[in-house]
């Protein structure tokens, strides 16, 4: 079982001392590619409005009458100005509003974001503090506390929901992305260069701490080749 350091936010080691232990099932396995991209793909296209809209010919305003007569002109048959082939005409099978959704089975949405975790754990970007501990909110003691425990780039921060001042405190740093544990995603840990957990939102540690697995609209089916 593999095991990580816990610091504090001076950068030492942390007011609890020693290490903690990882969860095998979640940070180490062999991570599932093509899953994690299936995963990914689908909370990606959830997040799509799908608002847009064309008219069609029925919807187009005008062209009720027929715009010369049927035959005797020289030109081509017409029945309405407000057809496709018409300028301000109506848009033949044009985009109409719709969902983006996918139905991704939930044993895929939880493999996906524990194989994003040992993702970054093999690449040792998981950092655990054993407690934010600010006093009111502070962005200056928020960039210390990041510098002290040597992280740098694009950050996850994994806080628990009754920790308003750190939430606060962070909040206004771009390079920071927060998340409450019941959060976590496959996509949120692969877009973030460093990861960082407080021992009660370690995922594995409690049941405060389980991946989400509601990120995209689930399906109730089995899944059972996800996991081979």
């Amino acid at each position: 079982m593999a095991s990580v350091t816990v610091k504090s936010i001076a950068g030492g080691k942390g007011g609890k001392g020693g290490t903690v232990e990882l969860s095998d099932d979640v940070f180490g396995i062999e991570p599932n590619v093509p899953v994690m991209h299936q995963v990914v793909t689908a909370q990606l296209a959830a997040r799509r409005a799908g608002t847009q809209s064309t008219k069609t010919r029925a919807e187009v305003r005008g062209g009720g009458a027929k715009p010369w007569k049927q035959k005797g002109t020289g030109r081509a048959r017409q029945g309405s100005i407000r057809s496709p082939q018409w300028r301000g005409g109506g848009v033949a099978l044009g985009p109409k509003p719709r969902s983006y959704a996918q139905r991704t089975p939930k044993k895929m949405i939880k493999l996906a974001t524990r194989s994003a975790l040992s993702d970054r754990f093999a690449e040792d970007k998981v950092v655990v503090i054993d407690d934010w501990g600010f006093d009111a909110p502070s962005t200056k003691a928020a960039i210390a506390a990041l510098s002290a425990i040597g992280v740098d780039g694009k950050i996850l921060v994994v806080l628990p929901d009754n920790d308003g001042v750190a939430w606060k405190s962070f909040r206004n740093l771009t390079h920071v992305h927060l998340l409450a544990a019941t959060e976590l995603n496959a996509y949120d840990i692969l877009c973030n260069d460093w990861i960082v957990f407080t021992t009660d939102t370690l995922p594995g540690a409690g049941p405060a701490a389980e991946p989400a697995a509601d990120v995209v609209e689930g399906d109730t089916a089995d899944a059972e080749g996800a996991e081979k």
